[in-house]
């Protein structure tokens, strides 16, 4: 009986992960066309599952009590560099955040896997304000693998 149970309770624990793929953490880098005087630093991390992915960005040395915008962008054609390319935005991505007095910001949303299956780079933009309307081509990016 002891064993039944310990069995059950393990097939049970990995039935309930197995949706769920890894979550692998990204370095967001500085952008050229980040203002003067913010210093961006800090990761991204994503969690996949068959349907929806789950995206949670911390920074800091930002601009203090500014709106700020991340998504993911598919591949442009200005570089072969996924964060120097141009390429579009995915609008559905889109998480609009403001930062605290440091300069510090925590942005997550979670969207549909398949609408960024083709992502392959996710940038932090200034905000022209909460609509989440990007101001600069963006102040921290990182290529996805």
């Amino acid at each position: 009986m002891k064993n039944v149970m310990l069995l059950s309770l393990g097939a049970l624990a990995l039935a309930s992960c197995a949706p769920m793929m890894m979550s692998p953490m990204y370095t967001l880098t500085p952008q050229a066309s980040a203002p003067a005087g913010v210093n961006p630093a800090g990761n991204a991390s994503v969690t996949k599952s068959d349907t929806m992915t789950m995206t949670t960005v911390k920074l800091t040395g930002l601009a203090a009590n500014t709106y700020y915008v991340g998504h993911y962008h598919v591949m442009g054609t200005a570089s072969t560099e996924p964060c120097k390319s141009g390429g579009a935005p995915i609008m559905a991505s889109m998480m609009v955040g403001q930062t605290d007095a440091a300069g510090a910001l925590t942005l997550s949303g979670n969207v549909a896997t398949a609408d960024i299956a083709a992502a392959t780079y996710l940038n932090v933009h200034t905000a022209k304000d909460s609509t989440g309307a990007p101001a600069d081509a963006g102040v921290a990016c990182t290529p996805l693998k």
